[in-house]
């Protein structure tokens, strides 16, 4: 099973929010999900972006991919950084 750390779209019409998720590929957008890991609002200024670390990380370590929106969210907040650091003591 590949998994994918992406967003899923919630909120309502013109007022989106998304949740990160760790979710199988072939799964929809909206589908089910694994687990969520983050949050992101776009549409508050400035964008409030949230993720649970550890999950992110055990996630990361299990090999999911993440999208090229959540990869930008995750350096934006430093994840990235930290985690390529950290990346051998995880394993």
């Amino acid at each position: 099973m590949a998994v994918k750390i992406r967003l899923s779209r919630a909120g309502s019409k013109k007022k989106p929010f998304y949740r990160v998720v760790a979710t199988d590929s072939r799964m929809p957008r909206d589908g089910r999900f694994i687990e969520i890991v983050g949050r992101y609002n776009p549409t508050t200024e400035p964008s409030f972006i949230e993720f649970d670390k550890e999950k992110v990380f055990k996630w990361l370590a299990c090999g999911a991919q993440p999208t090229n929106t959540v990869e930008k969210l995750l350096s934006v907040v430093g994840i990235r950084e930290e985690f390529e650091t950290n990346k051998s003591k995880l394993r």
